[in-house]
């Protein structure tokens, strides 16, 4: 009877490390596909950076992972010297980025921000849930009123 529950133990642990994400899961640089938000009172669903949002999402295999994610409507002044307030205002509020290391608990990551654009986050670490529905495509969640969704193919 011990042969057979200890045998069963087996395969569930290995049947489970079989869909378990590992850090060599992540390793590379994913594009941005779309980044939306939902209000968790209401459900209400709005696009943070627009309808087609662009970015990108490196992990590697030291540990270290960077973030940058940009409206598709941004300005593009021609001459930096002469960038209005308003200007540099908008193309503030239609970026982020950010950098540091980041460590994987079995399907949470952990973004431990050591740069940030918006200075905030700098010092912080960021927590998001990951999902894998293959390897090609997952999503990025955060925690708070807001449920922040970046899609990465």
């Amino acid at each position: 009877m011990n042969k057979i529950i200890n045998l069963v133990a087996v395969l569930v642990v290995l049947s489970l490390r079989a869909f378990a994400i590992e850090p060599a899961d992540l390793y590379g640089t994913w594009q941005l596909v779309s980044n939306t938000s939902t209000l968790v009172e209401t459900g209400e669903h709005s696009d943070l950076f627009g309808p087609a949002p662009l970015g990108f999402l490196t992990y590697t295999p030291d540990g270290r992972m960077s973030a940058i994610l940009c409206g598709s409507s941004r300005p593009k002044p021609s001459d930096l010297a002469k960038v209005t307030d308003e200007e540099r205002l908008k193309l503030y509020r239609t970026m982020t980025a950010y950098a540091g290391t980041f460590t994987l608990v079995g399907s949470t990551v952990t973004h431990h921000v050591e740069i940030s654009s918006n200075g905030t986050w700098t010092g912080t670490d960021q927590v998001r849930q990951l999902t894998l529905e293959e390897i090609r495509s997952s999503s990025v969640s955060g925690h708070s009123r807001e449920s922040p969704t970046a899609k990465w193919p």
